[in-house]
């Protein structure tokens, strides 16, 4: 594995270690979650939007919600205003 890699091989190790998870399994769980904040901002928008919406959720409780979201992930996309959030969900 190359040199790059050693902080996922760190990462790995110490899921394994702190759940007690066989070290293939921590693997496979450090990668769906990497996969998970791989997302884009803007799929990760369209998502949430289509997601909230088939609950019967309306578009102003949808928009403080996703704005509330996207603050708390950890891989910030900066402040996105309601109506930056429409562009993305309806072009």
């Amino acid at each position: 594995m190359p040199a790059a890699d050693e902080p996922l091989r760190d990462l790995v190790r110490h899921v394994a270690g702190s759940t007690g998870l066989p070290i293939g399994v921590a693997a496979r769980v450090v990668a769906d979650v990497l996969a998970y904040f791989d997302e884009t901002t803007e799929d990760y928008v369209r998502r949430r939007h289509s997601e909230l919406h088939a609950r019967g959720r309306k578009n102003a409780e949808i928009w403080a919600q996703l704005i509330a979201e996207l603050g708390a992930r950890p891989t910030r996309a900066g402040e996105l205003t309601e109506r930056q959030l429409r562009r993305i969900v309806y072009g």
